[in-house]
């Protein structure tokens, strides 16, 4: 099976700092799409490639976990895996300082399916996914 994962090295930006000099809450999201864009990118189905297949994929559900600040001109890494693919999309994300390893925050977002045209939800994930992740759908592993 293919690797669910990937890994990118970002550097806090200035002008992603709070008044305090750390990062500001706010812009985690931010690395986690940052991430999550070159994982789907590695599968051939960012967002381009989303509306191309006649889904959205919005974001319904948002968890993070604040370990250590991020400082300013630091180098992180962030890695992202897919978790759940079959009802929803879900990935972990753990960042880290990219010198030396420590761990610094902890997160997880779930997507779901919505039809373009008639903005339905759909309640498992379509085919389109499972194919792009290298993945078989439930009745071709029978």
């Amino acid at each position: 099976m293919t690797t669910l994962s990937h890994e990118i090295e970002l550097h806090a930006a200035f002008h992603d700092l709070d008044p305090m000099n750390i990062v500001w809450h706010g812009n985690y999201v931010k690395y986690l799409e940052i991430a999550r864009c070159a994982l789907l990118a590695k599968f051939d189905y960012d967002y381009p490639q989303m509306l191309e297949s006649g889904w959205a994929w919005p974001i319904i559900d948002v968890h993070m976990k604040y370990i250590a600040p991020i400082e300013y001109g630091r180098p992180i890494r962030i890695r992202v895996t897919i978790v759940e693919w079959e009802n929803r999309l879900k990935m972990d994300y753990l960042i880290s300082d990219a010198q030396t390893g420590k761990r610094l925050h902890k997160a997880s977002t779930i997507q779901v399916a919505v039809d373009i045209n008639t903005k339905l939800m759909s309640w498992v994930c379509p085919s389109i996914l499972w194919e792009k992740l290298g993945i078989n759908t439930p009745a071709e592993q029978r």
